[in-house]
């Protein structure tokens, strides 16, 4: 299936989406930090990203803007995933680029149905 790189600093969360996205065949490469998150994504590569937003240094905003302005990263679509339930936070997040937008807690049926959309296009 698709590779998925998760971007979230919560050790709880990065298993479970890695849980979740391997049942369903996917491969998944995993970054605790948004820095980190950019430089696995440009050396990588993936199919999809999944951000959160509430990470210390490089947050998920300024880690989604910076994937869909740089050339090499620009197709990769990213799904924001974060506790963060505002309307402004997700007008800003699709500003930045991100395609999709999920808010903790979601069902798993959300996450598949954002990814088989963003996969698609």
């Amino acid at each position: 299936m698709a590779r998925i790189l998760i971007i979230d600093d919560s050790s709880t969360e990065l298993q479970k989406l890695t849980v979740m996205l391997e049942r369903l065949g996917h491969q998944v490469l995993k970054a605790a930090n948004g820095a980190d998150g950019v430089a696995l994504a440009r050396q990588e590569l993936p199919d999809a990203v999944l951000m959160d937003i509430v990470m210390p240094g490089l947050n998920g905003f300024q880690a989604t803007r910076q994937l869909t302005k740089d050339e090499a990263t620009a197709g990769i679509p990213i799904i924001i995933i974060t506790s963060k339930d505002q309307e402004t936070d997700k007008v800003w997040g699709a500003r930045q680029g991100a395609r999709a937008y999920l808010t903790k807690p979601f069902e798993e049926s959300a996450l598949i149905a954002a990814l088989t959309e963003v996969l698609a296009h």
